[in-house]
C-alpha cells in the first residue's frame, strides 16, 4: 500500500472540479497534511500542448475525430511525463484534477465511439500496468446535471488552449450527458469511485456544501484521519 494517499477529482466539464480541487487542497493544508497537486492535461507540457490543439480543433484533426485508443494514448503519456518525478511518501496526499478515470470515460462515449466496447479496462491496463502510474485511493466524481454544467462552462472565461470559447468536448451536449452517465455507471462498477451529489431538487448546491460533502466522504472512506 502506498504511503501517499492519492485523491483524484473527476467529473464532466463545468461540474465545479477546479473550484473543489482548490478548496480541498486548502482544507487539507489547514488540517496539517502536506499536499502535492497535479492538474491534467498539463497544457504547458509537450503532450499537453498537443492535447490542447486536438481539443481546440486548431490542428489538422479534432479530438472527437481521433479513434479512442489513439486519443487515450495522448492523455496517458501526458500523465506519464508529469509523474516521472513522483515519489511515494514525499507528501501525505497527492491531489489530482482529472486523472485516468477521465480517460476511460471520455474515450468511450464520443460520437465516433458509440456502439464500440467501452475502453475502461484497456485504459486502466495501459496507464496503471504498462505505464506504472500510481492508482488513486479514491476517485471523487462530482455529479451534476449536464445542462447546469454547460451553464458553468460559459463562465470559465479565457483559457490557454482554447481562448474564450469551448473545446470540442464542452461544445457537445451529447458527449457531456453521456460522460455523466458513464461516470455513474463506473461508480457502480468500481469500488474506488465515490459520487459527490452537487445538486438537490434541481438546484446547484453552494460550493461550501459540496466541499463539506467531499470532506465527509474522505473521512467515511478512511482517506483522512478522524483526528483531523
Amino acid at each position: 500500500m502506498g504511503k501517499t494517499k492519492i485523491i483524484a477529482i473527476e467529473g464532466i466539464d463545468g461540474s465545479g472540479k477546479g473550484v473543489q480541487y482548490q478548496l480541498l487542497r486548502d482544507a487539507l493544508c489547514a488540517r496539517g497534511y502536506s499536499v502535492a497537486t497535479r492538474d491534467f492535461p498539463a497544457y504547458d507540457s509537450f503532450f499537453g500542448r498537443e492535447i490542447g490543439k486536438l481539443l481546440a480543433g486548431t490542428g489538422n484533426v479534432r479530438a472527437d475525430q481521433v479513434d479512442g485508443k489513439s486519443m487515450a494514448l495522448w492523455f496517458a503519456l501526458d500523465r506519464f511525463e508529469s509523474l516521472r518525478d513522483y515519489v511515494d511518501g514525499a507528501t501525505d496526499i497527492l491531489l489530482l484534477n482529472r486523472y485516468v478515470l477521465s480517460n476511460a470515460v471520455y474515450q468511450s462515449i464520443r460520437d465516433i465511439d458509440l456502439g464500440k466496447p467501452d475502453l475502461a479496462d484497456w485504459v486502466f491496463e495501459l496507464e496503471y500496468t504498462h505505464l506504472s502510474l500510481p492508482r488513486p485511493d479514491i476517485n471523487l466524481v462530482f455529479s451534476i446535471a449536464p445542462e447546469q454544467a454547460e451553464a458553468n462552462v460559459c463562465k470559465k472565461g479565457c483559457r490557454s488552449y482554447v481562448g474564450a470559447g469551448r473545446d470540442v468536448y464542452e461544445a457537445s451536449h451529447g458527449i457531456q450527458a453521456r460522460a455523466m452517465a458513464q461516470y455513474l455507471a463506473y461508480a457502480a462498477r468500481y469500488d474506488d469511485i465515490a459520487v459527490i451529489p452537487c445538486m438537490e431538487q434541481g438546484q446547484l448546491l453552494p460550493i461550501e456544501a459540496i466541499s463539506a460533502r467531499v470532506l465527509a466522504t474522505l473521512h467515511a472512506r478512511g482517506i483522512l484521519s478522524a483526528s483531523r
